[in-house]
C-alpha cells in the first residue's frame, strides 16, 4: 500500500497566534505536543492519555488542523509528527517557551509514549 502524506488544513502563513495559543490551551493537546517535540514520527497507538480513544483521535485532529502538526497514513496505521519548523519559522521561540513553561508546571505530564518496555 501507498504512503499518504496528509498536509496540515493551514498553510503555514494562516496558522494565527491565536488560533495556536487557543489549541495549545489544553493540556492534553500540550502533552501531546510536549512528546512530540523530540521531532521523532510516533504512531497514533504509541501516546498514552489518561482519555478515551475518541478523546485523543479528537485532540490529533485539532492538532493536525491548527497546523501544529502532520499525519501520515501508511496502511491502516497513523503517524504523527510535529511541525516544529515551520512553527519555529512563524513564531520564533514561542513553541520553545511554551514547553519550557509547561514542563515547569507540568502541564501535559499526563501524556507519555507508550514503549516497548511498557
Amino acid at each position: 500500500m501507498s504512503d499518504h502524506d496528509h498536509r496540515p488544513a493551514r498553510p503555514d502563513a494562516e496558522v494565527t497566534l491565536p488560533r495556536l495559543l487557543g489549541v495549545l490551551s489544553d493540556p492534553t493537546r500540550l502533552g501531546i505536543v510536549r512528546v512530540l517535540s523530540d521531532g521523532a514520527e510516533r504512531g497514533w497507538g504509541q501516546l498514552c492519555a489518561p482519555v478515551a480513544k475518541s478523546t485523543l483521535s479528537h485532540h490529533l485532529k485539532t492538532l493536525r488542523e491548527a497546523g501544529v502538526t502532520r499525519t501520515r497514513q501508511e496502511g491502516t496505521r497513523c503517524y504523527v509528527t510535529l511541525r516544529r519548523d515551520a512553527l519555529d519559522d512563524r513564531f520564533p521561540g514561542l513553541l520553545s517557551a511554551l514547553l519550557d513553561a509547561a514542563a515547569t508546571d507540568y502541564v501535559g505530564a499526563h501524556v507519555t509514549e507508550l514503549t516497548k518496555d511498557t
